[in-house]
Formats: structure tokens, sequence, C-alpha cells
């Protein structure tokens, strides 16, 4: 090897290294927040039941929803715009973002709060302890999401493992209180901790003030990721509250055992998510041409992961599947192929939308997911009127397939359009 090619690849070798040691940091990360969150649900599955956890599970998707709200206003630009900046432009840029999520936590954890007190029971009581503790929900994510845009993956790791180790006291005490509403405060209170050691680990200051001042100069993206990652979220929330309208609230909880089941694999999807828009950013900026086949391989890989991780669940016997679920788990292990089918087709879309979240495409990803998340919800509530909890299931699998592809020809399209764009005119005269 020549001293010119040593010059060439040694750069490259060390890109590959930072790369692979940041997607490392994500899936370690990921597993450690979807540890905690798979504890929570066992521990309601196992000690309240399947009706009991199909209430858990309403306000879960709620928080769902507000979490997409909350990233694609405050966090999503960050990561798109302020990934690899230098450190005094990422500490203001991280402490106006994480402000906006506070300030959204704020605001829509009093919504729910009233709505909570409104309704009243064992739902409204849901409810109105999920209102309590959104902000530092929220707040905490904020913080995962800044420490990747900043690179230091590790820092998310280190505080979604404080959160696991606040969790378990505050799990004990729900267990013998023994009442959704303690469950929901037992997750919320834990993850308030873990934002509370955010602002040590970063030194930033939220600034909640200056949240509309961010959300003015981030509207481009901030308000078309809002609709998006609403339409994602809220596609989910419509699934689990018709399902429950027409087929019971316990088909809600069969549904979340079966996510439950494919929680590993869910894990490997969203820690890859947290990382995969900045390196797509990275590769864009670096070598724009090989931005395709990352987007391939990446979304290629999750859903061989995701079909290798379902067949693997298809041989657990149902003496340890109970073990795991208790009464939850005959209603969702018939859930698994199709639930398996339906990850799988998500994984492969979301190599597409990290390709376009790089691009900074937000009209073309905003158009690719509110067709995917018509299709969720056709393919979910068409499938459960038809066929019961498992309709809904095989619904929602033929749906994911339909948006993954809808993702895969807006990418092509957008890196068309950015290759004619690059290309110099051609002057005659």
């Amino acid at each position: 090897m020549t001293t010119e090619e040593e010059k060439t690849t040694a750069p490259a070798r060390s890109v590959r290294r930072a790369v692979v040691g940041r997607l490392s940091w994500g899936l370690a990360d990921q597993a450690a927040s979807s540890m905690s969150n798979f504890v929570v649900g066992f521990y309601v599955a196992r000690s309240l039941g399947v009706t009991a956890f199909g209430v858990f599970s309403l306000a879960w998707v709620t928080y769902g929803v507000v979490l997409g709200a909350s990233r694609g206003l405050a966090t999503d630009p960050l990561v798109v715009r302020f990934s690899g900046v230098s450190h005094t432009v990422w500490r203001g840029a991280a402490a106006r973002s994480t402000g906006a999520s506070l300030a959204v936590g704020a605001a829509v954890g009093a919504v729910c709060l009233l709505v909570g007190l409104a309704l009243g029971g064992g739902v409204g009581a849901a409810f109105a302890c999920l209102g309590v503790v959104l902000p530092g929900l929220l707040l905490q994510d904020a913080w995962r999401f800044a420490f990747f845009a900043a690179g230091a993956g590790r820092k998310a790791f280190v505080n979604d493992l404080v959160w696991g180790v606040a969790l378990v006291p505050a799990l004990v005490v729900a267990a013998r209180v023994d009442s959704v509403a303690a469950f929901v405060l037992a997750w919320g209170a834990s993850a308030a901790v873990a934002a509370a050691y955010g602002l040590l680990q970063s030194g930033v200051r939220p600034r909640t003030t200056e949240a509309r001042g961010w959300l003015r100069e981030q509207r481009d993206l901030g308000y078309r990721y809002l609709v998006e990652n609403g339409s994602l979220s809220g596609a989910g929330q419509l699934r689990s509250y018709g399902l429950g309208v027409i087929v019971g609230v316990g088909a809600v909880g069969a549904v979340r055992g079966a996510e439950l089941l494919l929680g590993p694999f869910l894990a490997l999807l969203m820690g890859l998510s947290l990382v995969t828009v900045a390196e797509a950013a990275r590769v864009l900026r670096r070598a724009p041409h090989r931005l395709g086949g990352f987007c391939l391989l990446l979304g290629g890989g999750q859903a061989v992961a995701a079909l290798l991780w379902g067949a693997a669940l298809l041989l657990v016997p149902d003496r340890l599947g109970e073990l795991v679920l208790g009464g939850v788990w005959p209603s969702a292990s018939e859930l698994i192929v199709p639930a398996t089918l339906g990850v799988a087709g998500a994984g492969l879309g979301t190599g597409a939308a990290a390709g376009l979240r790089a691009l900074g495409a937000a009209r073309r990803s905003l158009r690719a997911q509110l067709f995917a998340s018509a299709c969720y919800v056709a393919g979910g509530l068409g499938g459960a009127v038809v066929a019961g909890t498992v309709g809904s299931a095989w619904g929602v699998a033929a749906a994911t397939a339909a948006g993954s592809a809808v993702w895969w020809l807006q990418l092509r399209s957008a890196l068309r359009e950015r290759h004619r764009n690059s290309i110099p005119e051609v002057r005659t005269s």
C-alpha cells in the first residue's frame, strides 16, 4: 500500500469507527430506555390484569402523541440542524430546544389533568396523573436527542440508566398501592429524576422563555414535523381507541402485550432512530452520493432483524410466556406473526425516513407519513371490524408495507431532485 493510499484509508477507517461508536451508544441508550418501559408494562400486566393494562395502555398511547409533538417542534429540528456543530452553538440551541419541550409538557399536561379530573374513575385518574408527569417525561426525552446531536450518546445512555435505577423503588411503592394511576406516577416521577440529572450532565438550563422564539425560527421544519409525528402517534391512538370501542379494552391490552413481546427489537429500531438522522446528515455533508445506500442498509437491516426476532418468539413455550405476561399472554401470542410483519415493514421505512429528514425534505416526508398513518388507521380499524383483534393486527401489517413503499418512493424522488439541482448549468454563450 502506498503512502497516499494509507493517508486516504486511515481517515476513512476513523470515520467508520466513529459512526459505529455513535450507533452503538444509540442502541445501548435505547436498550436502557426500553428496559424501563418493559419493566413498567410487565408490572402492570402482572399486577392488574388485561383490563387495567388496557387503561394504562390508553394513557401510554396518549403520551406517545404528546411526545411526537414535542419532538417535531423541539428536538427533531435540533438534530437536523445542529448535529456536529461547535459546542457553543449546540449549547444555545439545546437550551432553547429543551425549553420548548418543557413548555409543551406543561401546556399539554395541564389539559390532560383537567380532562382526567372531568372524566373521573380509573381512566380519569390515569390521565390526571399523566398530566402531572408529562413535563418531566418530555424533558428527559429532549436531553437524549440533545446529547445525540452533540455526538455524546454516552451521556444519553447514562441518563436512561439513572431513570431505570429511580424506577425500581417507585414501582415497589406503586405495586403496594395497586392502581393504574400509581404506576403512571411511578413511571413519570422516575423520569423527572433523570430529567433533573440531565441538567447536571449538560450544564445547560432549559430556556422556556425562548420557546416561542425557537418555534418561530424552526417553523419551516418544526410545524411539518409536528404534523408528521402527530399523524404517526395519532394514528396509534385512534387505532387503540377504536379497537377499544369495536372489540373492547382488553383488545388494547392484547396489542400492547404483543408490542412488549417485540420490545427488544423495538428497542433496536428506536435506538437507531435516535442517531440515524444525525448520521444521515453527516453522510450527506461528507459523501452525498452514499446517502441512498446508507438508508437502504439501515432499513433492510432493521427489517431482517425484526423477522428473526419474530421467528424466535414463535418458539417461546406458553409456560414461559405466561410467566412474563400472565393473563395477557394467550391473547398477545396470537398476534406475534402479524405484529412482526408490521414492525418489519416499519423498520424498512425508517431507512427512507432518515434520508428524507437529513435532506430537509419536510414536504416529502410529511406526504409519506400522512399516507402511512391513514393506511394504519384504516387497516387497523377495518381489520378489527372484519376479524376482531387478530384482523386489526393483519390490517396494520398490510398498512405498514404500503407505507414503507411510499417512503422509499419519496426518498428516490428527493435524491433525484437534489442531484438535478447540484448539476451546474452549462452555458452555451
